[in-house]
Order: C-alpha cells, then sequence, then structure tokens
C-alpha cells in the first residue's frame, strides 16, 4: 500500500489494460494519470509532480523510448518502468539505455508491478533523505527536497529540472556562469535544443523572483548568466 496518494504517470495504448492498472494502483493508494499516447505523456509530465512513471513500449505518436528520453530531460531521479509485451534482450538494452530503471513483461500480476514499484519509490525517498537542502536566497526560501519556493505571500511548487537548475544558481550565486556550464551540470549536455529550454526555465525562474527586487538573475549576452543573490 502506498502510504500517501503518490502520483503515477501511466502511458498506456491498451485503454482496456491501463484502467485495469489504473484501478488496481488507486486502490492500493496511488494518483494515477492515464494517457493513451506517447505524445500525451510527453505533454503533461510537467504539468504535474510525478512520482513515478509506467510506460508501454509501443504506443502512437511517441514510443516508450522516447518518452523515456523525455522524461530524463527533465528529471534524473523520477522512476521509470517499462510495460511491454516484449522480451527482447535488444528491447531491455535500448530500455535501460534510454533511462529507465526496471522492465516488467505483459503478462503480469499487479502484485508484482506494485512490489516493483515499491522498490524504486523507496530508493527515490531515500536519495531525498540524503540529499536535504534548503536554501535563503533574500527573503524566499527554496526547499530542494520539497520541489517548493516560498515567497512571503504565495507558494511555488517546482518541477524536478526547475529545482535542479535553481540549486546550481543557488551554488554558484553572484558569478558569471557560461550557458554551457549551466547546460552541462543540469541537462548532461550542450545543445540547441537544450538550450532554448534553458531559456523558458530561467524566464519561468525570474517571474518567481519578482516577488524581492533584490533576487536578480541577470543574463551576461554572449556568455551566460549571473545569479544576483544573498544566498544562505
Amino acid at each position: 500500500m502506498a502510504s500517501k496518494k503518490l502520483k503515477v504517470l501511466l502511458a498506456e495504448d491498451d485503454l482496456s489494460l491501463g484502467y485495469v492498472i489504473k484501478d488496481n494502483l488507486t486502490e492500493a493508494g496511488y494518483e494515477v494519470n492515464l494517457y493513451a499516447d506517447g505524445q500525451a505523456a510527453i505533454d503533461n509530465f510537467d504539468k504535474t509532480q510525478t512520482d513515478i512513471c509506467l510506460l508501454d513500449v509501443m504506443m502512437p505518436f511517441k514510443d516508450g523510448f522516447t518518452v523515456a528520453k523525455k522524461i530524463r530531460q527533465q528529471s534524473d531521479v523520477v522512476p521509470i518502468l517499462f510495460i511491454t509485451a516484449k522480451s527482447m534482450e535488444e528491447d531491455r538494452i535500448k530500455g535501460f539505455l534510454t533511462g529507465a530503471d526496471d522492465y516488467i513483461v505483459k503478462p503480469f500480476s499487479m502484485q508484482e508491478l506494485l512490489l516493483r514499484m515499491d522498490v524504486f519509490i523507496r530508493r527515490t525517498r531515500k536519495l531525498h533523505a540524503d540529499q536535504v537542502q534548503e536554501y535563503a536566497i533574500g527573503e524566499l526560501r527554496f526547499s530542494y527536497t520539497d520541489l517548493r519556493l516560498y515567497a512571503k505571500s504565495e507558494t511555488h511548487t517546482l518541477t524536478q529540472k526547475e529545482a535542479d537548475l535553481l540549486k546550481f544558481l543557488c551554488e554558484h550565486a553572484n558569478r558569471i556562469l557560461k550557458r554551457e556550464e549551466v547546460l552541462l551540470n543540469v541537462w548532461g549536455k550542450d545543445d540547441y535544443f537544450l538550450g532554448r529550454s534553458m531559456d523558458v526555465f530561467m524566464t519561468k525562474l525570474r517571474k518567481y523572483f519578482k516577488a524581492d527586487p533584490s533576487v536578480v538573475l541577470e543574463t551576461i549576452h554572449g556568455v551566460g548568466f549571473r545569479f544576483n543573490a544573498s544566498v544562505n
């Protein structure tokens, strides 16, 4: 049984199976968001604070491997389990290379699925427990563990990637950071499309910082950024 309403992203194009899985997970205490194709899963991943992803491999529009790659660009820690009818070694290897944590082959029992999910959820909880970090940013308070940024009058729930980026900025406050340095440390590689994504995240963070005018995320044109803030 889940101890709280952990959120599951379930991508399964066989909706009859998808609803069976969703009903069983809901009964076990999870909150499940079911999507019938890979593109819908990608589009909605950032909209909810997902705790674990269950991905079918063969889906319309975007397959499970593509979805996993996209999720891994946003989060290094959210567990990903592939659900598939295929059991070939090549598919398992490809799944792990795209960032999957485990594989479960159809047909499977719900008890087996729940046990496997529990293993990775406990691992993620331990990872977060080992990395309890909070930062005072001017008059703001940032909890990396809880993925929240607290202002005087409101609380912002961050995505994992927003939190990873803000954590990196806090750890390197008041110095010039090159664009490629941020990309390599937060996204794992430097390319044009990730650079565009990074700019979007920087814009979102700037909106949050408006609650404290002393916190300024400065763009150094042609170079990168400088996070001007008192960070403790």
